[in-house]
């Protein structure tokens, strides 16, 4: 009978320690916090200072 009192405690004991590390959920996290924004490299003017005339004079007359 003390081998079964003993193995109850121990099984309360295991419940216990269970419930206190997996009793509740974590906190959500915000999607603001799971996206980091940032260029991939330095921007280039010279890649986007397309002028259509400039292409205009340059090819057409």
């Amino acid at each position: 009978m003390d081998d079964a009192m003993s193995k109850r405690s121990s099984e309360a004991e295991a419940a216990a320690a269970r419930q206190t590390r997996f009793g509740t959920l974590p906190e959500p996290v915000r999607l603001e916090d799971m996206v980091e924004e940032r260029a991939a490299g330095t921007p280039d003017p010279a890649r986007t200072a397309y002028n259509q005339d400039e292409w205009l004079v340059r090819y057409c007359l």
